[in-house]
């Protein structure tokens, strides 16, 4: 059993995390468009998408966009999503459309997202099998790939979404064809999320952060995207010769090991 101590700090972490989410919600007020210093940056480095969560604005990532565009990344933001109530696949079907009317950039883009727009972001993976899009990755913070059983029990339709019996969950979750360019980044602590946000096949980095809304704005959390955007950054096809040059080594030295077995005897 817990004890009170370890009772109360949770207690503690959850109010703080509510408090950070409603201060963010605030400044939705104060801060009605992206700094334009996110347009400038490196065409030879990927332009970064964000996607927020349910019922958050573009702000509540903020300091990872900062700290992106510092490393000389072009930040963009989706537009025309609201407050990210429709349904997961509507979703990636409208940013496939939105992206698809501009020019991809030289070298790709890579989707930074929190919480459901993870899922959102692992869909549009999917959506992009001919490359067209050039999604080169997708960095997700605080994501229920596997589904948050708390939402079973929510009346908003928007929430119950993430209980892991749903369809799209199911589907996405038996998905696993892209989850190596996935990495996945969570705390130590989500009160939104007992079940965590680890996935299978994806690079998964456990920060020393606690909530699920205060990791964004956490320096831990800032270095951890950063190092993961470089980690994703290179082309598909950069990727598959990678892929064969792996599985060339390793049967150049399964030959080897056989020849040498062959000598002895």
């Amino acid at each position: 059993m817990w004890s009170p101590a370890r009772i109360g700090a949770l207690a503690l972490w959850w109010a703080l995390d509510y408090l950070d989410a409603a201060k963010q919600q605030l400044r939705v007020l104060t801060v009605p468009k992206p700094p334009k210093r996110w347009t400038m940056g490196d065409a030879g480095k990927p332009t970064i998408l964000l996607l927020p969560g349910v019922y958050e604005h573009w702000s509540f990532m903020e300091p990872l966009g900062d700290a992106l565009s510092a490393h000389g990344y072009r930040v963009q933001v989706a537009h025309g999503l609201g407050a990210n109530l429709l349904a997961i696949p509507e979703t990636a079907e409208r940013l496939v459309r939105a992206l698809s009317r501009n020019a991809v950039p030289t070298a790709g883009r890579v989707v930074v997202a929190h919480s459901k727009g993870g899922l959102v972001g692992k869909r549009l993976l999917l959506a992009d099998t001919d490359h067209g899009l050039d999604i080169r990755g997708l960095v997700a913070i605080a994501t229920p790939f596997g589904g948050a059983r708390l939402a079973r029990y929510l009346l908003d339709p928007s929430m119950r979404e993430f209980d892991p019996d749903s369809a799209t969950i199911v589907e996405l979750a038996s998905a696993a064809s892209v989850n190596s360019r996935i990495v996945s980044i969570f705390g130590v602590f989500d009160p939104h999320l007992p079940e965590g946000s680890s996935l299978a096949g994806a690079t998964n980095r456990l920060l020393p952060v606690a909530g699920h809304f205060r990791i964004l704005s956490a320096p831990e959390t800032a270095v951890a995207v950063v190092a993961a955007v470089e980690s994703l950054s290179a082309t598909p096809e950069a990727v598959a010769d990678a892929a064969a040059a792996t599985v060339a080594a390793a049967e150049e030295a399964g030959e080897g090991e056989a020849a040498d077995a062959h000598a002895r005897a």
